[in-house]
């Protein structure tokens, strides 16, 4: 769970609606919005989580170089998709290590924010998804085939044809003005006389706002620029 709105709407979905209890992995990979990694641990209290992590891979950074937005500072972020805004596979990253906490726990649910309208983002689709699934439980396959762990399945809404406003219904369906407390801004936010808010301009901010539009849902959040 990032921090963001789509991570926390899915894993209230899940914890709501399909009765799991919840262990909370967030990432630190350079990524230049540092806040979310603050958002989340409030929101993993929210949420009411067994268990929280914050993984240090801040290492990545130096990998990704000027290959990306995300976590290159010097670039600029874009108000609408581009390649720029694509790490290279983070989903694949984070779920591969999120899978090895799952079966040293014997786990056996992953869980990612990834909806319908993420069709841009290749490591968000159906198709990765079912794939890396595949190949992770192929890694324990001898322990799976053995009943000493539990065969892992990935989800995510996209799997489900949920989209972003939809499953921001979910979530606020489940936790009202909490998901307000979420952060999607791809900066570290702008400082303004009303404190350090979510830019209102980069093309997550948009996203978001045009979520809430679609979903008829009011968007209390405050944004530097409106």
């Amino acid at each position: 769970m990032s921090g963001g709105l789509d991570s926390l709407c899915a894993t209230a979905y899940v914890k709501s609606y399909k009765n799991y209890e919840i262990k909370i992995i967030t990432f630190s990979y350079g990524q230049r919005a540092k806040r979310e990694i603050v958002q989340s641990k409030k929101l993993a209290k929210a949420l009411n989580s067994d268990e929280y992590r914050v993984v240090d891979i801040s290492f990545m950074k130096q990998l990704y170089g000027n290959s990306n937005v995300l976590t290159n500072n010097k670039l600029s972020i874009p108000s609408k998709f581009d390649y720029t805004i694509v790490v290279p596979i983070r989903n694949a990253i984070f779920i591969t290590i999120a899978s090895a906490w799952a079966f040293s726990v014997n786990a056996d649910f992953i869980v990612f924010g990834a909806h319908a309208d993420d069709f841009n983002y290749p490591d968000c689709r159906p198709n990765f998804i079912e794939s890396i699934t595949g190949t992770l439980n192929l890694g324990e396959e001898d322990n799976i085939r053995s009943g000493t762990k539990n065969k892992i399945s990935v989800w995510s809404p996209s799997l489900e044809g949920i989209s972003k406003s939809e499953l921001l219904k979910l979530g606020h369906e489940i936790l009202g003005d909490t998901i307000f407390e979420s952060w999607s801004c791809y900066s570290n936010g702008k400082k303004t006389h009303r404190g350090i808010l979510q830019c209102g301009e980069c093309e997550s901010c948009i996203n978001r706002k045009m979520a809430f539009t679609k979903a008829g849902i009011e968007d209390k959040t405050i944004y530097a620029k409106c």
